[in-house]
């Protein structure tokens, strides 16, 4: 049960994350941006300067990290790179929603596959 709550948890952060910030995406996109071109909606937010460069700055290597590792990951654990590049895709509506989102499917994944195979819930 605890597990459920934890899944829970992860996917409810990740919808609320979803809700509050995309409205300030669609204001950006209102007044000229892409949100399709990470160069401009990252540089926009850097050359405002002070806590929104720091905050973009941030989440912007966090992402290209997540971009790697997810794809490496999903490959790793036998689930499937296929898998790692739909939560790619995800990641560019939102990094704090693909990355619970991912944990969650991860994390059943393995639970799953350990109960068919009798294993440890973690490979590789």
């Amino acid at each position: 049960m605890a597990l459920n709550v934890k899944h829970a948890l992860f996917v409810v952060l990740g919808l609320v994350a979803l809700v509050t910030t995309w409205p300030h995406a669609f204001d950006w996109m209102r007044d000229g941006g892409n949100i399709l071109n990470p160069l401009d909606f990252f540089g926009d937010a850097i050359d405002a300067g002070g806590t929104a460069a720091f905050l973009s700055i941030d989440m912007l290597i966090a992402w290209a990290v997540f971009m790697v590792w997810v794809v490496a990951d999903t490959s790793r654990i036998d689930m499937g790179a296929r898998w790692g590049w739909l939560f790619v895709l995800l990641s560019y509506i939102g990094v704090s929603l693909a990355f619970p989102v991912y944990l969650v499917a991860r994390e059943r994944y393995l639970l799953r596959t350990a109960t068919h195979e009798g294993s440890s819930p973690e490979r590789g």
